[in-house]
């Protein structure tokens, strides 16, 4: 998929001159690196088995993308933030809130603290999520 480089802060977008926050984009490597490790190898898990994914880093997360986002991963002081984007309801142990925010999609916000948090349901979510923005 062809993608708009904004031309202030160098980073893609799905359309050309999206709305955006305009701000210096980064490494994954970068975003990761003051954090604990065990958050590079949740979000390492999340990513596992998915399709090819655009990952946006900027200094507070990384946004990851197909052809439109499908979640932020975030992290945070006590945990690493998972934002998912999906057309349902749904029910985690790990599911912290959620947040309609248009007709058919809804925010839903995980809260992640080591690697086995990332089971095969949270596994089958991310690729919903993915499929749903592709």
């Amino acid at each position: 998929m062809e993608r708009w480089v904004c031309p202030g802060c160098d980073r893609e977008f799905e359309r050309a001159r999206q709305a955006h926050v305009c701000v210096p984009g980064c490494t994954v490597d970068e975003v990761f690196e003051p954090w604990p490790p065990a958050y590079r190898e949740i979000y390492d898990r999340l990513l596992d088995g998915l399709g090819p994914v655009h990952e946006d880093a900027v200094g507070v997360g990384v946004f990851l993308k197909s052809a439109r986002k499908f979640a932020e991963v975030r992290p945070k002081a006590r945990s690493l933030s998972l934002a998912l984007v999906l057309e349902r309801p749904i029910a985690h142990p790990l599911l912290s809130r959620s947040l309609r925010f248009s007709a058919g999609r809804t925010w839903h916000f995980f809260k992640l603290t080591r690697p086995e948090d990332v089971d095969g349901e949270l596994l089958d979510l991310t690729a919903e999520a993915y499929d749903e923005a592709s």
